[in-house]
């Protein structure tokens, strides 16, 4: 079964700045990992907390509400959480797809 996409409606002015942003989200998936195998928590939290602030302006609310919960597990150390945001944050980056207005 194929995966529905979900359509993200963005403003055409940030049509140069999408594909970056979205590649940077992708590095943080990495990021977060290495950053798990050091038990660096507080990196973890700066990158969730960074989401967090980010995917609103852009127009990915799903991508502030993942950071949030990233952000809000690293304080607690909750490996498990931490994880299941990672997750939910490929899954979004794997299926969304944008549509850009004027």
């Amino acid at each position: 079964m194929e995966e529905k996409k979900i359509v993200v409606k963005v403003d055409a002015d940030l049509e140069d700045l999408v594909p970056d942003y979205l590649e940077n989200r992708d590095k943080d998936i990495k990021s977060i990992s290495e950053s798990l195998e050091k038990g660096d928590f507080e990196n973890v939290r700066i990158i969730g907390h960074s989401m967090k602030g980010s995917g609103g302006g852009y127009g990915f609310d799903r991508i502030s509400e993942i950071g949030k919960t990233i952000e809000d597990s690293a304080k607690e150390k909750n490996l498990n959480e931490i994880k299941k945001g990672v997750e939910q944050l490929s899954h979004y980056l794997q299926n969304v797809e944008v549509v850009y207005e004027e």
